[in-house]
């Protein structure tokens, strides 16, 4: 069975991060989440080395004061962060970070502790509304389709940002307040296993234990289960193809991080 590979997308609000919000950021992921040893940066080709020692966020700061984004990774592809914000554009697209790892990692009870920690401390960083972790085939799965085109076929998203609801249940969902207000009581009719309060304000929905369980008759049926308490309305529909006719108001949506 090949490897899998763990995505986390933590979704930003619809503001630029200020160079020292980024470097905050950085400095937390690197030097004491230390989710992996940054050894490229750039843009997709990363083609610039990482230098060690104390000049290391100073060297991916430049890029990213530059270039408005950043990529890092590992020597390996199979761990690398994207700090994309949004651009200037009149469609809702809206930022994020990506951050992709080893699914394996999340066999240890410890590290998904951590996770869900270090992913909670960066919401409440850049003040984000949502974010989503599952392996990266259920993650293509649930926010692109396949939709015909001349001889062939293209990808589109389902749902291209959080103001056009949610694409689906994933492993797991960290529901900032504006998912939190949607929702309202609904989620306390989730079963508690698979709910659990991060504080008064976030809300981290897990439908199973492992994102490996994704794909799974099992994992389908209980997230269909769970769908079905918090309102299929907030969600993309897979079979008909339409939107969530129920969205999160994001009036009150702090600003990120400055």
């Amino acid at each position: 069975m090949p490897k899998q590979n763990l995505e986390t997308q933590i979704h930003l609000p619809p503001d630029t991060p200020s160079s020292s919000g980024a470097r905050e950021l950085l400095a937390l992921v690197f030097n004491e989440f230390q989710w992996f040893a940054p050894s490229r940066y750039g843009d997709a080709d990363l083609s610039e080395p990482v230098p060690p020692g104390k000049s290391m966020l100073d060297v991916l700061m430049a890029y990213y004061e530059e270039h408005g984004h950043l990529c890092v990774a590992a020597r390996t592809d199979q761990d690398y962060l994207w700090l994309f914000p949004c651009e200037s554009s009149p469609e809702p697209y809206h930022g994020s970070i990506i951050w992709v790892t080893s699914a394996a990692h999340t066999k240890k009870a410890a590290w998904r502790a951590a996770h869900a920690e270090q992913v909670l401390a960066l919401m409440r960083l850049v003040q984000s509304p949502l974010a989503l972790s599952t392996v990266e085939e259920d993650f293509k799965r649930k926010t692109q389709r396949l939709v015909p085109e001349g001889i062939g076929s293209k990808r589109i998203p389902t749902v291209r940002d959080y103001s056009e609801g949610l694409p689906g249940l994933l492993w797991r969902n960290f529901y900032g307040p504006p998912f939190v207000r949607m929702f309202g009581q609904r989620l306390d009719t989730l079963p508690t296993e698979c709910r659990k309060p991060l504080g008064e304000d976030i809300v981290l929905v897990q439908p199973y234990a492992l994102p490996t369980e994704a794909s799974t008759e099992a994992g389908m049926a209980r997230e269909r289960e769970l769908i079905s308490l918090l309102g299929p309305e907030c969600f993309y529909d897979h079979e008909h193809h339409t939107l969530p006719s129920r969205r999160p108001v994001l009036d009150a949506l702090g600003q990120a991080i400055h």
